[in-house]
Order: C-alpha cells, then sequence, then structure tokens
C-alpha cells in the first residue's frame, strides 16, 4: 500500500514540471492574436471544456456508487 503512494506521488510531481505544448497552435494562435483576432479565447475554452469532462465522469462515479453503497446497508 505504502508503496503504491510512493510511486503516485512520485508520478504527480515528476509531471507536474512538464510543458509540453504543440509549436503549431501556439504559432497560429500567437500570428491570431497580433492581428487582432480571438482565436486564443476559444481555443482556451476548448482546453477548459476537454479537462473538466473527466472531472465529472468521476464525480458522476463517485456519486452513484456512494448512493448503491448506502442503497445496500439500508437493506
Amino acid at each position: 500500500m505504502y508503496k503504491n503512494f510512493l510511486l503516485f506521488s512520485l508520478f504527480i510531481v515528476a509531471t507536474t514540471s512538464l510543458n509540453a505544448q504543440c509549436a503549431m497552435c501556439k504559432a497560429a494562435v500567437e500570428a491570431n492574436l497580433k492581428d487582432g483576432g480571438s482565436a486564443g479565447a476559444g481555443l482556451n475554452e476548448g482546453i477548459l471544456y476537454l479537462m473538466a469532462m473527466p472531472y465529472i465522469a468521476m464525480f458522476l462515479f463517485a456519486t452513484f456508487y456512494y448512493l448503491q453503497k448506502r442503497k445496500k446497508q439500508t437493506l
């Protein structure tokens, strides 16, 4: 158990410093912003949308699991 926690913690710490991004996307957005476009705002909204979906799915799964466990305990 402790070994898994340590491995998971090490993985989280090791991946937080990564700053990988698509160079073409970054260049296209920077050029669009210099010309007065708003592609950067749309790109950021898309990233937030994609980032939120796994958290929403996990929340729904946890809620469903909790409700099922509570239902079993009352029976």
